[in-house]
């Protein structure tokens, strides 16, 4: 059965269309979309990093002339992004790291928090419909920016890469053979797996959420448009409240994950530090 392609409740969905079916679900490819802008050249942009190059400008701007019109007694605007500043500062530094070695952190946490949070609610936003993290290359960048940070930190609050690497490869206590297996583990630890792991929790989350909610709004055009069947509408409307149910959870994931991004940052660059510090 065939009906009409590109309906609006599909690009609520993230710009899919179904042709022939709810055989035509969303898939990874949703993820690769093809070049829209300066195809062929070096600066070649699809949807998402488009998406990435707008939500970039925005947060520049909203920060930028709040900033600029920041008052001695702030109002209603300027007081909402103090006090998500302030969340970010308190409720992830200064609770992880300790108000005196977490200041240096702060603007990062705060970078990364606000960016990741922007960047996921792209997803529910009409028009972008996608998160700007649900490809791998924008968590790896958070996480490159942590690892670097980690490495920074243990280096200059241990004295040199040498002691840094002895404190984390070789750590006391520990039988000398135990090292020929312990010490190759702990490398691959701060080297790839923490890193890894901040990269995978964000991209997975942000993928599942598109294709959960891209296929209750796929099934939802299906069962009340297409198939032309009243008995089916009922299904269609339960399929919608799913719909609507998943884009709540997705607001409430797209902030969550930012949180917790910005909170195993803090925690993983402070572990750098030596214990007495």
């Amino acid at each position: 059965m065939t009906g009409s392609v590109g309906l609006s409740v599909l690009t609520a969905a993230g710009g899919l269309t179904l042709a022939d079916g709810p055989s035509e679900l969303p898939s990874i490819d949703d993820f690769l979309p093809p070049e829209i802008l300066f195809q062929g050249t070096p600066f070649a942009m699809n949807r998402i990093i488009l998406i990435r190059a707008i939500m970039t400008v925005v947060l520049l701007l909203v920060f930028g002339i709040t900033a600029k019109r920041a008052k001695l007694i702030p109002g209603r605007w300027q007081g909402f992004v103090e006090w998500m500043i302030e969340f970010v500062e308190y409720n992830v530094v200064y609770s992880t790291m300790g108000e005196l070695r977490g200041k240096r952190y702060v603007p990062m946490c705060c970078t990364i928090f606000f960016t990741a949070l922007c960047f996921n609610l792209c997803g529910v936003i009409p028009g972008f419909n996608i998160a700007a993290t649900a490809t791998i290359a924008m968590p790896l960048m958070f996480a490159l920016w942590t690892l670097v940070q980690y490495w920074r930190s243990g280096i200059r609050s241990n004295g040199g890469l040498g002691k840094y690497l002895k404190k984390e490869l070789f750590p006391a206590g520990v039988p000398w053979p135990v090292y020929i297996l312990l010490s190759p583990i702990k490398f691959l630890e701060i080297a790839v797996i923490q890193p890894g792991a901040l990269t995978l929790r964000l991209f997975a989350n942000m993928v599942s959420g598109h294709l959960t909610l891209a296929t209750a709004l796929v099934m939802t055009d299906w069962y009340i448009i297409q198939v032309h069947n009243a008995a089916m509408v009922p299904v269609g409307i339960l399929w919608f409240l799913f719909g609507f149910l998943m884009t709540a959870f997705e607001i409430f994931i797209a902030a969550l994950q930012a949180f917790i991004f910005s909170v195993l940052t803090a925690v993983y660059i402070n572990s750098s530090y030596p214990e007495d510090e």
